[in-house]
């Protein structure tokens, strides 16, 4: 028997959480804040393709964390806020 909460298994929660916070950080006009809370859904992506098998969603958002971390960490070219 598969756990589920408000009829959603805890995968599909994890895909769905994964999905706002990405969502969120386009909201963001602090690039840095954007590229922090991506990064973040992208760790959390990442994880929900491992879990489900799906190599391209795992593919893609450890590529989009690469890039994110590059940016906030070595082309710092952009105000902190």
């Amino acid at each position: 028997m598969e756990n589920t909460i408000v009829g959603l298994s805890l995968i599909d929660l994890l895909g769905y959480l994964a999905m706002a916070v990405l969502l969120v950080s386009f909201t963001m006009k602090a690039v840095r804040k954007l590229r922090i809370i991506n990064s973040f859904g992208c760790v959390l992506f990442a994880i929900w393709g491992l879990i489900i098998e799906e190599w391209p969603v795992v593919i893609t958002n450890i590529s989009i964390l690469i890039i994110n971390l590059y940016y906030l960490y070595f082309k710092k070219t952009y105000p902190r806020k």
